[in-house]
Formats: C-alpha cells, structure tokens, sequence
C-alpha cells in the first residue's frame, strides 16, 4: 500500500518541503542583505541571531514534515552532554542532502548554530545558496589534481579560505561542520577511490588540520558525527520524498581534541603525516562503528 502512495506523496511533500526551504532562505537572505549593509555591530548580531532562528524554523518544520508523510523512527543518539555555550567542530560522514537537515536540527537547542563548509557549486542552489551566504559559510572550490598541475598558484586557495572564514567565527561560540569526505558517498566513488573503509570514503585532512590551527583553542569538544538510512541508503532523499523511509540514524560520538592534533600541517611534514594517521585512525573506528549500528539496526 506505501509504494502504491509513493507518487501521490511523493506530489504533496515535496512542494511543501520547497516551499518551507524558501520562506525560511528568503527571511535569511533579506535579513542577510540587512547585515551586511549596516555598520552597526550590535544589530548586526541581533540580525544573525535572528537568522539561526529561521534556520532552526526550517529544519524543525522539515522534520516535522518527514515524520508526517514517512512512518518513522528518528533516533538522535549522543554519548554525552553538549552545551549551546560551547564550541565544536563537527565532523561527518555524507550520504545525501538530507543530512544537511539532520545536522541542523542536531544544533537545534543542543549546541551553537551550525557553520557548513559548502562546495562552491552550491552558492547556485535555489534558496539554498543564498541563505548560506547570508549566513557567513565558506564555499570551498576544490581543483582537481590535473588543474593544480597546470595552475600551481591555485593550490591551497580552499585553504585560504577556510581560514578567513575561521576568523569570522572567533567572535560567538559556533559548530564549525565538515563534510570531511569532501564528497557524498555512492558505490561507484567507494571503488573508483579504493576506499580502505567499507562504509566511508578516505577523509580529507587539509581543511580540518586548518581549522583546528585556526580555532583549535576554542573548542570544547569534537563531535564525530555518524548518519545512516538502514533501510533506504540508495536514495535517502528519494524515499523520504516519497514516504518510504523508515529509520534514520544520527550517532553522535564526543570526542576530545588532543593538542597534538594542532599544529602547521603544511609545512611540518613530521606534523603532516603525524595528523593525517590521527585522521584514519578515527575514520577506521568510524567505520566500524557505522558498520556495527548498520548491523544492528537491520537485526531489529
């Protein structure tokens, strides 16, 4: 009977979760145009601060959207207590542009608006592109290795960025989101790179290594961030859309941030190679972790 209303679902949710993504981006855009036309820091706070709000209105009304048109289980399962007045750097694994929903709604009265590092095709996206930028999130233009070859200069631009982006974030507590992948995953990029992981792809180092030597005195805590569709992990965004989703899983594993994982990952190659076996040593364990949840949620 659910695949049968599949489609009919599928024509009523999805206007609804698009018109919810453009009231809320439209308020963030205008307020964000607002922001950056006036000199006054004080309303300059007050507009970003009302800015979070209509983010945390969207993901809230998105959510309660998935649970209206999807018989669903949204377990949110964190090993420790976490604080809107802290600091974190939130790493995660990617599947879908779902879980850009998820992780906000994450932050939603837990811990301090989010800050995504965004691929800079996505300052196109409808809605989307506009309220990120409004809300100060660094898009990050990756080269391939062939374009570096020929255009050295541009090597480490994304970097560059990331630390001017880091600077802007100093001023109130933030969640600092990294898509450490780079990527989302599909089987086809999980062979075509070889990945050593069954669940993930290789992680990234550069842009984590420069924000923790950016801001890596004030975080509290990292948050390593595990989501998983059990029943849906071809098309997650496809099956929510049409109410065959059943089970989302957002594992929050809090972490300490060793000092020993901060320092000039570009030109210590000893802290270099150092970091990056840090990195894969903590994606292997993410691994097994998504692996044993996978496992279990399937047992049930």
């Amino acid at each position: 009977m659910k695949k049968l209303l599949a489609p009919f679902i599928f024509c009523v949710q999805t206007p609804l979760q698009i018109v919810n993504l453009a009231l809320w981006g439209t308020l963030v855009f205008l307020f964000g145009i607002l922001k950056f036309l006036l000199p006054f820091a004080s309303i300059r706070d007050w507009l970003l601060s009302t800015m979070h709000t209509f983010m945390h209105c969207f993901s809230a009304i998105s959510i309660a959207l998935i649970r209206f048109f999807n018989s669903i289980d949204i377990e949110f399962k964190i090993n420790k207590n976490l604080s809107p007045a802290g600091w974190y750097l939130l790493i995660a694994n990617h599947l879908s542009y779902l879980d850009i929903i998820l992780l906000i709604e994450l932050t939603r009265k837990r811990i301090p608006p989010p800050k995504f590092f965004l691929k800079q095709e996505l300052i196109w996206l409808p809605f989307v592109g506009i309220g990120a930028w409004a809300l100060d999130m660094p898009f990050m233009k990756r080269y391939s290795r062939q374009y570096i070859d020929k255009h050295p200069e541009k090597k480490g631009q994304d970097i560059i960025t990331t630390k001017r982006f880091c600077e802007k974030f100093k001023n109130q507590p933030t969640t600092v989101i990294n898509f450490v992948e780079g990527t989302r995953f599909t089987k086809n990029k999980h062979r075509a790179k070889n990945s050593p992981y069954r669940r993930l792809l290789p992680p990234k180092a550069g842009g984590i290594a420069f924000t923790l030597a950016t801001m890596g005195e004030l975080f509290n805590h990292l948050l390593d961030v595990s989501l998983l569709y059990p029943d849906n992990e071809k098309h997650p965004m496809m099956a929510m859309l049409s109410g065959q989703m059943t089970r989302i899983i957002v594992d929050v594993n809090v972490l300490p941030i060793p000092d020993e994982i901060q320092g000039d990952y570009y030109m210590d190659d000893k802290f270099k190679s150092h970091f990056q076996n840090w990195l894969n040593e903590l994606w292997l364990e993410k691994d097994t972790r998504i692996v044993h949840l996978q496992e279990s949620s399937l047992c049930k």
